[in-house]
């Protein structure tokens, strides 16, 4: 696995190292050794899936506050997305701040999204299917998220948004919400 940090602490794409040939290839989605050597989290106690229809949908900006904050390992199965993260620590010196890469079926890459970030998307194709590993069961009560169109992040989504749930229209600004302290 290839390991390249995303402007936010503790963020990284992670690409497969593949071993190719004529029939395919093979390539590790998780190994503990090197997710250990990367400070990383090594342990996933739940993992979910999602599918988004629609071209444009968009799902977020969504977080779990202490004591279910949890880490994230986001890779698409099916279709193309835009994925976003907004550091949302206490103290931190790049919070309020979002990073954005493309997560795809074709570049098979993932995202770590650290303890203390929203995290959303927004679906570049239709029938989007997501896997998500997360460190943290879920949990209701310790739920939150951040509006995905809140000017104080300014965050440059590819299109305009077609698809929102009511809950995500509902979402919070950033100046509204309190920072998450780990």
């Amino acid at each position: 696995m290839n390991f390249t940090p995303l402007p936010l602490p503790g963020a990284f794409r992670i690409d497969l190292d593949k071993r190719e040939d004529e029939r395919g290839f093979f390539a590790r989605l998780f190994c503990e050794t090197e997710f250990a050597a990367h400070g990383l989290n090594t342990r996933w106690v739940q993992i979910n899936t999602s599918l988004t229809r629609r071209t444009g949908s968009l799902r977020g900006l969504h977080f779990q506050r202490p004591p279910a904050a949890e880490v994230k390992l986001v890779k698409c199965l099916a279709g193309a997305i835009f994925d976003v993260i907004v550091d949302l620590q206490v103290g931190s010196s790049t919070f309020g701040q979002w990073a954005g890469i493309e997560l795809s079926a074709a570049n098979r890459s993932m995202i770590y999204v650290p303890k203390g970030f929203a995290h959303g998307f927004q679906a570049l194709t239709e029938d989007v299917e997501l896997l998500y590993l997360h460190s943290d069961a879920y949990s209701g009560p310790d739920e939150g998220g951040v509006r995905y169109d809140d000017p104080a992040l300014a965050i440059h989504w590819p299109l305009p948004v077609t698809d929102l749930s009511p809950r995500d229209a509902g979402h919070s600004s950033l100046t509204e919400i309190e920072p998450i302290s780990l």
